[in-house]
């Protein structure tokens, strides 16, 4: 079965949503979950969000994660940050194959990601597609089921920080997560 192209501005709005995700910060913050104690910084990584194909090759879009130490029981946390817990890419991606997968299989999610200008490998596509809970919140729109939060960071795009790039609690909050608490590393 041949697939009908995509409308060119659903994938405007799929790029314009995790473009805008490059370069975020991310911090864990407050109080450690485990003891109360006072936090302090630790170090900050560099983590892959996704990965996009473009006309002159892959751009690799990357979040900012502030890792802080507990002064008190020694852990290492790491901040809230819009992934998904046993995957390599962020939750938007995951939310997309998951709201594709409600209505085609896994392969034709794959070709439909690499149609939108996103790479992700089919094994990883069909895992993702059957993750052990609920299928995120999705719009029906150019014929397919989106999902709400890539509408909702595509609409960030006119209160993005001098560098592009959104904030991180702005990102969390349109993925839906805006009381997640950090998790140990």
């Amino acid at each position: 079965m041949r697939l009908r192209p995509l409308p060119p501005m659903l994938t405007h709005v799929v790029h314009s949503a995790i473009q805008l995700c490059d370069g975020a910060e991310f911090v864990a913050g407050g109080a450690c979950p485990s003891c109360g104690g006072v936090l302090s910084g630790y170090d900050t990584r560099k983590k892959r969000f996704a990965l996009l194909l473009e006309t002159d090759g892959e751009k690799r879009v990357e979040v900012l994660l502030h890792r802080a130490y507990c002064r008190t029981c020694g852990r290492i946390l790491m901040p809230e940050d819009p992934f998904y817990p046993g995957t390599r890419v962020g939750s938007p991606v995951v939310d997309l194959c998951r709201a594709l997968s409600l209505s085609m299989p896994s392969g034709q999610v794959a070709t439909r990601l690499t149609q939108m200008g996103i790479s992700v490998d089919r094994w990883s596509v069909r895992s993702y597609c059957h993750l052990p809970f609920p299928p995120p919140a999705t719009i029906q729109a150019f014929g397919m089921n989106i999902p709400v939060s890539i509408i909702s960071l595509s609409s960030l795009a006119g209160v993005t920080g001098e560098d592009g790039s959104a904030r991180g609690d702005d990102v969390l909050a349109a993925c839906r997560y805006p009381s997640r608490s950090p998790h140990l590393s």
